[in-house]
């Protein structure tokens, strides 16, 4: 399938229904999401904004633990090197924190969007945030940074509270104090 003609099938507003659609696997598509949240399809990047945006809204991870763009009439595999999404931003307010993504969603820190730390391709313990249908995003290096500033100790583990809801950032190795 061509992007082009993915495009023209999908509607922009929003996620669509993934989990109500259940279409017959079609293949293996040329598309890579890189650790830095790049897309790249047939070795070049994407560059259009919209159409990345587009294809994130139909991207979900299986029970296989592979990634699949899906449509209402076909389903094609990609390749996903780290987390497919990156969290890019942050604001705070009285009750904790809500959290941008770098296609355009916003997710409010807390039981239903909980940070945990998960090994990175080198093997590194970063913090993950489940968005939807399996998928979940990294945090971009410079709003780690942010949160690691507001963030407290707990024990061993760094991390800050939202919605009343524990976030770990990280946590000190055995034997490191």
């Amino acid at each position: 399938m061509r992007l082009d003609s993915l495009f023209r099938q999908l509607d922009a507003r929003g996620v669509p229904p993934l989990d109500q659609w259940a279409p017959a696997f079609c293949g293996d598509m040329d598309l890579l999401i890189t650790a830095g949240g790049e897309w790249i399809h047939e070795g070049a990047p994407i560059r259009r904004p919209e159409l990345v945006r587009l294809l994130a809204s139909v991207l979900r991870r299986e029970s296989d633990g592979d990634y699949y763009l899906v449509t209402p009439a076909e389903k094609l595999r990609i390749r996903v090197e780290d987390c497919p999404l990156l969290a890019v931003d942050a604001e705070a307010d009285a009750d904790g924190w809500c959290v941008d993504l770098q296609w355009g969603e916003r997710l409010r820190l807390g039981a239903a969007h909980r940070l945990h730390l998960a090994s990175d391709p080198q093997g590194e313990w970063r913090p993950a945030l489940p968005v939807r249908h399996g998928l979940e995003a990294r945090l971009h290096r410079n709003l780690y940074y942010r949160l690691v500033e507001v963030a407290e100790w707990r024990g061993a583990e760094l991390g800050l509270t939202s919605d009343g809801v524990w976030q770990p950032l990280g946590r000190l190795a055995e034997g490191e104090a």
